[in-house]
């Protein structure tokens, strides 16, 4: 396998200079913070992951020791084989220039697969569009669930779960605009005490019945779904909720790179979590009705308050890890085409990819609030948490498979041999999770719906318009050689026309001729373009083309992963012989009112969508980092 990945190695050279510079800050530093951010997540399903389970398998047959067993032989090996086996031992390898998630490995494989990636960009939306989903369970069912713990210490605190859960949620929130990078600092100490704790309070449970150690045998999983038939099936959903979170190792992997995550993986996290839940199991065993909530009662009666706080900051954690993602996705989606420009603020100087949208921000919120208000508890909330999970990691084993095929260039047969045990799994899964569809699982596929419909209508309205667009615009060259010939009235400076088709003369170009009558000294005709990479190297960042003596052709690059500076950009073209003066140079863009046509190619209803998110999307002056003092916009109207 090795000599396989040597060669994407080669073909992506930019992650080469990503990875050392991760290299500098230190092995037990990224350790110690993707412990914190990485496996918030997946760290905090023993407080609801077991106990759904046990309830779903148990029905009104009572908590038997077999089942037990079966239900944490089912839950390790899922740990065993989801997670580590696919995720930290295969996937982690299939990098995009060292960046993870799903629309780094979609931009990987279409780029891999050429003009037929029709079918990768679709995975790629369902995927995106589910994370969102996942971004919005994850907050109320991880906080919602450590609240309840404050039940056990006496019923009179039952009102204040729900109230105290949202105003967690609501400073969670609010805090977002000023960074995470002082609150990350706490992340990775927190999570570490956190899974200390868990697994030394199991220990006693599991000395007092260590028959649960056997749970490691498949024989007890193998045994509990061929003697419970459906109500088996039904208990594999309650299980998934163990690994929710996977997906968060391969999606920060830019972010701390992939020997860290995995060592944190193997040795931390992997065996706190093993621990915990033969502990929880060896409670149930000796006390049946500790079914109550057992991740709690593992505990002292003294220690249940700390217990309720730590798993309150573990749950905030776990929260602060999805929210975080659902901009880097929202950010990755915008480069790569599938969403409408949204405002960014970066919120460090010193990391590029610490930044808050907003927009998606207030979206989470309310989406987040409804879902406590609407469900109250967290038993109600994990029947509608696991499909937005299941279906991505179904896209990224099928996307998975698409890069061993084509990029590490294994056979297709050695491909899907090594990825259909994996596909399968995922597939029960998710069919075992479709059954609580009714329960609350709509939800997410609601969600997910919504924003996939929203990605669907932005790609295809922005193809149409710009088809449309081209047949009506002059060519370039053209245009270039006619204004040699016979050139209009000159001005001192420099004119920079942004345009999304180079090979057409720019609206903005067309019309400044028509209303102006006059020429810059020099014309600029600047496309900014997004590669299929997650950055740029600056020595691929700028392309100059002389068209004529007084036109040139100019493209940026920017990478999925970067937010586009313009001014910041232009000054590295002094290297290539271009002397850019900001104080001398107008930037114009074409600032287009949209109109349905009677035939678009898109129905009457998408064709309002569109329009509708293209007036949302944020303005390209301030998206592109252009100094608005320097900005002409000429108007347009366009019928799509």
């Amino acid at each position: 396998m090795s000599s396989q990945i040597a060669i994407t190695a080669a073909e992506t050279p930019a992650a080469n200079g990503h990875r050392e510079a991760h290299c500098t800050a230190g092995f037990k530093a990224l350790m110690l913070g993707c412990i914190g951010v990485v496996y918030g997540d997946i760290g905090t399903s023993p407080l609801y992951a077991l106990r759904e389970a046990i309830v779903a398998a148990s029905g009104s047959g009572g908590v038997t020791t077999p089942a037990i067993l079966g239900i944490l032989s089912l839950i390790l090996w899922a740990l065993i084989i989801v997670v580590t086996l696919k995720y930290v031992v295969i996937l982690l390898r299939a990098d995009n220039n060292g960046e993870g998630g799903t629309l780094a490995l979609m931009a990987l494989a279409q780029r891999a697969v050429g003009k037929g990636g029709g079918a990768i960009v679709l995975l790629g939306i369902i995927s995106g569009a589910l994370f969102y989903g996942d971004a919005v369970l994850t907050p109320a069912l991880s906080v919602l669930s450590a609240i309840e713990g404050i039940k056990l210490v006496t019923t009179t605190f039952e009102h204040y779960v729900v109230p105290l859960t949202v105003i967690i949620l609501i400073v969670l929130f609010a805090v977002q605009s000023r960074g995470t990078a002082r609150v990350a600092a706490f992340f990775g100490p927190v999570m570490c005490v956190w899974f200390a704790v868990i697994a030394i309070a199991a220990v006693p449970q599991i000395m007092r019945h260590p028959e649960v150690l056997s749970a490691f045998n498949p024989f007890h999983a193998v045994s509990f779904m061929i003697h419970h038939g459906v109500i088996g099936f039904v208990t594999l959903g309650a299980v998934f909720l163990a690994v929710t979170g996977a997906e968060a190792l391969y999606a920060d992997l830019g972010h701390f790179g992939k020997r860290p995550i995995q060592t944190a993986w193997l040795f931390i996290v992997l065996p706190s979590l093993a621990v915990n839940y033969m502990g929880q199991g060896a409670l149930l065993i000796g006390d049946p009705k500790a079914i109550e909530n057992p991740f709690f009662l593992m505990f002292p009666d003294w220690a249940l308050i700390p217990m309720v706080v730590l798993a309150a900051l573990a749950t905030v954690i776990a929260s602060q890890a999805v929210i975080t993602g659902a901009y880097s996705l929202t950010r990755t989606a915008i480069q790569l085409g599938l969403m409408p420009r949204l405002e960014s603020r970066h919120t460090s100087e010193s990391h590029s990819g610490q930044i808050y949208i907003p927009r998606i921000n207030l979206l989470l919120f309310i989406s987040v609030i409804l879902l406590v208000l609407l469900f109250r508890s967290s038993s109600a909330l994990a029947s509608a948490y696991g499909i937005s999970v299941t279906g991505t990691m179904v896209v990224t084993a099928m996307m998975g498979f698409v890069v061993i095929w084509r990029v590490w260039k294994w056979s297709a047969v050695t491909a899907a041999a090594l990825i259909a045990p994996f596909l399968f799994l995922d597939l029960t899964f998710l069919a075992a999770n479709l059954l609580k569809v009714f329960e609350g699982g709509w939800v997410p596929l609601a969600l997910g719906g919504i924003v996939m419909l929203l990605m669907y209508t932005w790609r295809r309205g922005s193809r149409l318009l710009f088809e449309k667009s081209r047949k009506l615009e002059f060519p370039l060259v053209e245009l270039a050689a006619m204004l040699e010939k016979r050139p209009p009235q000159r001005v001192p400076g420099t004119a920079v026309f942004l345009t999304s088709d180079p090979e057409s003369a720019p609206t903005a170009l067309m019309h400044s001729l028509k209303h102006y009558k006059v020429l810059h000294e020099k014309n600029i005709i600047l496309t900014i373009e997004t590669a299929p990479t997650p950055r740029i190297d600056d020595s691929e960042r700028i392309r100059m083309e002389q068209l004529s003596e007084t036109f040139s052709k100019m493209t940026l690059r920017f990478g999925f992963m970067e937010q586009p500076n313009v001014p910041r950009t232009l000054a590295l073209a002094r290297k290539l012989g271009w002397q850019f003066d900001i104080m001398a140079t107008s930037f114009f863009l074409s600032r287009r009112a949209l109109k349905p046509a009677v035939h678009s190619g898109m129905p009457r209803w998408q064709d309002h969508l569109f329009i509708a998110l293209s007036r949302s999307s944020n303005d390209a002056t301030d998206y592109f980092q252009i100094p608005t003092g320097r900005v002409v916009e000429v108007g347009t109207q366009v019928t799509i």
